[in-house]
């Protein structure tokens, strides 16, 4: 499966690849989104503020979103054909290191349980990025990451304005932060293609909940930590906030 590259957005609008693309990009985000049967719905009281079923969704999908964006930021750092996929690639390991290790520290301060593998769709980013070659790599890399990081941004910041728990409010803070340079480095490869992206930001797919939902761990496996190659910067995580 290939994702169109520099094709007037037009064009992609009438093809049915973008439709395609769409159905491949948005699955990591609609899950951060739809996947909590009553958001609002409290079903924890910690320490650090009451946790909501939304809470908790957003730590297991930003969760996610590492496990196959980090593989995918180390296919850059290997197969990128410019310095600017190259740089997106150690800004998307680095980042997202950050980004596990606090998730790594907050669920078990609030009982969350954190997969170890991407949903299906997510696994399907890496598998058409692992397929690519070339400059088509970099083409599917900056135009997949950016429409997923695109969508990424509401959900972050609902959770940032509705969230009572100080856990998730730091996580949240430090996702927006991550999310936009994330943004900002795929589109210094040049290759984004704005119409496309903003098709695929506004016209997500109806996709089933198997597709977007990573799978449970299995009993008693240890969660798998996303360490960035040596001698690559990471990210600091997010402190932990004091109770109250």
């Amino acid at each position: 499966m290939r994702i169109p590259g520099n094709m007037a957005g037009t064009a992609l609008v009438s093809g049915g690849l973008v439709f395609t693309l769409a159905a491949l990009a948005y699955p990591a985000i609609v899950g951060v989104q739809k996947t909590s049967s009553a958001p609002s719905r409290v079903i924890a009281s910690t320490r650090y503020g009451p946790l909501t079923e939304a809470d908790r969704d957003f730590v297991v999908k930003v969760r996610a979103a590492g496990l196959w964006e980090f593989p995918a930021g180390e296919m850059a750092l290997r197969k990128g054909t410019t310095a600017a996929a190259r740089t997106a690639g150690q800004h998307l390991v680095a980042g997202h290191a950050g980004l596990d290790a606090t998730c790594r520290k907050v669920a078990p301060a609030l009982g969350i349980t954190l997969p170890n593998q991407a949903s299906p769709q997510q696994q399907g980013f890496v598998a058409t990025l692992s397929s690519d070659q070339g400059k088509q790599f970099d083409t599917d890399l900056a135009n997949i990451l950016r429409t997923t990081h695109g969508q990424i941004f509401p959900a972050i910041a609902n959770i940032r304005a509705t969230t009572k728990n100080s856990l998730v409010r730091a996580l949240a803070d430090q996702a927006n932060d991550t999310v936009l340079d994330h943004i900002t480095v795929l589109e210094k490869t040049g290759l984004v293609n704005f119409d496309s992206v903003l098709f695929q930001e506004t016209t997500p797919p109806t996709l089933p909940p198997s597709q977007i939902t990573p799978p449970p761990p299995q009993p008693g496996a240890p969660v798998v930590a996303l360490t960035p190659p040596a001698g690559l910067p990471t990210a600091t995580p997010a402190p932990t906030p004091t109770v109250g």
